[in-house]
């Protein structure tokens, strides 16, 4: 277990774990003695020269005092390096989630990300003052204890070493059941802890179709799993506890007989026979200790692991060399793509899934082009292969004619913004969630931003404006007007390379609109792809691409594939007919 603490903690959390755990062995040693020479000291006191106890008794209040001076600095020591041990951990798992791609953070993996940032750091940083401590005063007391035995009685020694394996293999296998236990409880918990928050969530969904009284299926299974959990580890762990208790009462039993026997036949002295009952005694309830300590070391390593295994993930490799593109085109040159079953893609997606295949196209700078085709084609891979959330599986896509592969990652971000459907909004005001996109912006291009993207509209019907709390999530704002705080987000950047993927989704038609607007007078000074499934948005584009099953199969404008006769023709017609629907009154 200290090895995965060494191991999580870097070099920058080593050095005062070093010196705690000097502190510790040294107060634990120095128990170990002073036990010790309680056995002289009883043993003077008791024998027929009392008077001779006094240099012994000197020793063991020195011994005692020393003891007490390193055991409060090292009780201290462990609080201010758990408080130091949580800051460094935190700052190393937000510099790991700066380095992993994008996407890695898959939901299931998100989720693992915050429960270890936020209740298993915590738990960790109880180690070194709550469990260390305990753990090293029942290793290293014991030990001391054991090689002063030798001191006074050979015998009683020997058998302490014969006796410390069978220990020890009862201890051994009483902690790998447990540790298996630990681990299955520790996935139930996370899965229970994921179907709360789910269920809490989704309670619109829930009301909506009336799953409220007869309880949420998912929910219940998943609390029926933890409760299982719970009482395997009571029922199979309780008997390795008890097996290890009655081991130690059984050796010091043993000892006590053999003491016994051994003053029956003289050969030890009845002072020396009580002082090392009281050693003895002392070492039996160190050693029982250790059972106690070992439950919370093995719940402490299993959290260790697992973010040991998290901080270990390799990084997004990043160029040697960087290489800084020369303009804002785009080129994408036989670029395939597939998710290997481990690296974020769909929790359902069959292993070696290809998504993309010899996908080639170019977006000229200062352009419009827009990517259109059924869900599940590959669109939203390819604006993810462009950010470089993920790395091509073949091919090649170039910024500038640079491969995205050979440019710095601040570079490329600076180059590329992004909208997506899916909008997620820091729990702050919306002024601050728009400059998130430049921190730094003039007041002027935040209202040109605003205007833009049409939420000028939104801060003027909300009572406090752009200090309009937005909640978690942006949970007090309607989905379109998230999307539009989003739109303003990426406007206000003013990255050369605009990505919209579904941006008007959330948006209503008067606003879709206004908004095609926008995307068309951006196409003169930024290199757009706008991804959209309705049409109406892609219209006016320099190029139109169709995407079907990870392929390019048509490409052109919109007149061009309309007199094609091809799918996107097909897409167009279906929508002609569906916009010349309309409600008849029923009759009166």
């Amino acid at each position: 277990m200290i090895r995965q603490l060494y191991r999580v903690l870097g070099p920058e959390g080593s050095r005062p774990l070093n010196r705690l755990l000097v502190l510790q062995c040294g107060a634990a040693v120095l128990q170990g003695v002073a036990f010790a020479l309680l056995v002289p000291v009883l043993r003077a006191l008791l024998g027929p020269g009392p008077g001779d106890v006094w240099p012994w008794l000197t020793a063991f209040v020195a011994c005692a005092l020393a003891h007490t001076v390193l055991q409060g600095a090292a009780i201290g020591g462990g609080f201010t390096v758990g408080s130091r041990l949580s800051r460094v951990l935190h700052r190393r798992m937000a510099d790991q989630a700066l380095r992993l791609p994008l996407g890695w953070f898959t939901a299931g993996r998100t989720a693992e990300f915050s429960r270890l940032a936020g209740q298993n750091v915590i738990q960790v940083m109880s180690t070194p003052a709550h469990l260390l401590r305990p753990f090293i005063s029942s290793l290293l007391t014991p030990a001391t204890l054991v090689i002063a035995t030798f001191f006074f009685d050979v015998r009683t020694a020997l058998v302490l070493l014969v006796c410390a394996p069978v220990l020890f293999a009862v201890q051994a296998a009483s902690s790998a059941v447990m540790r298996r236990l630990d681990l299955g409880r520790d996935a139930a918990i996370g899965e229970s802890a994921d179907r709360v928050l789910e269920y809490a969530r989704n309670q619109p969904v829930l009301r909506a179709f009336g799953r409220t009284a007869e309880g949420y299926g998912a929910l219940d299974d998943a609390l029926l799993a933890e409760a299982r959990a719970d009482r395997r580890l009571i029922a199979r762990g309780l008997p390795g506890l008890v097996s290890f208790s009655f081991a130690t009462r059984l050796v010091f039993a043993l000892l006590l007989a053999l003491g016994v026997s051994w003053q029956l036949d003289g050969s030890l002295t009845v002072p020396t026979l009580l002082a090392l009952l009281v050693l003895l005694v002392r070492l039996i309830d160190s050693v029982s200790s250790a059972a106690e300590a070992g439950a919370g070391m093995r719940i402490a390593r299993n959290t260790l692991e697992r973010l040991g295994a998290v901080l270990d993930e390799p990084p997004f490799p990043q160029p040697a060399e960087p290489r800084t593109p020369r303009d804002a085109s785009v080129e994408f040159t036989g670029v395939g793509f597939r998710y290997d079953g481990d690296d974020g893609g769909p929790a359902d997606a069959p292993a070696a899934r290809p998504v993309l295949d010899d996908v080639t196209f170019r977006l000229p700078e200062r352009s419009m082009t827009a990517l259109v085709g059924p869900s599940g084609a590959g669109k939203t891979t390819i604006a993810g292969l462009l950010a470089r959330f993920r790395d091509t599986t073949e091919g090649t896509v170039r910024i500038g004619g640079v491969d995205v592969r050979e440019i710095a990652a601040d570079d490329l971000t600076a180059h590329v913004s992004l909208v997506f459907q899916d909008v997620y909004l820091f729990d702050g005001t919306i002024e601050e969630n728009v400059r998130v996109g430049a921190p730094d912006a003039e007041p002027g291009a935040l209202a040109e931003a605003a205007a833009r993207s049409g939420l000028d509209r939104v801060i003027e019907e909300l009572p406090d404006g752009w200090a309009t709390k937005v909640g978690e999530g942006g949970a007090r704002l309607s989905g379109g007007q998230r999307q539009r705080v989003s739109i303003a987000r990426a406007l206000l950047k003013d990255a050369p390379i605009l990505v919209l993927d579904e941006a008007t989704a959330a948006l209503d038609q008067e606003n879709e609109a206004l908004f095609a607007d926008v995307v068309r007078t951006l196409a003169d000074r930024k290199t757009l792809l706008v991804i959209a499934h309705r049409l109406s948005t892609v219209v006016r584009a320099d190029q139109i691409l169709v995407l079907e099953d990870g392929r390019i199969t048509e490409r052109g404008t919109h007149d061009d594939l309309v007199t094609a006769g091809g799918t996107y023709a097909s897409f167009w017609e279906r929508r002609a007919r569906a916009h010349g629907w309309r409600l008849a009154a029923a009759p009166s």
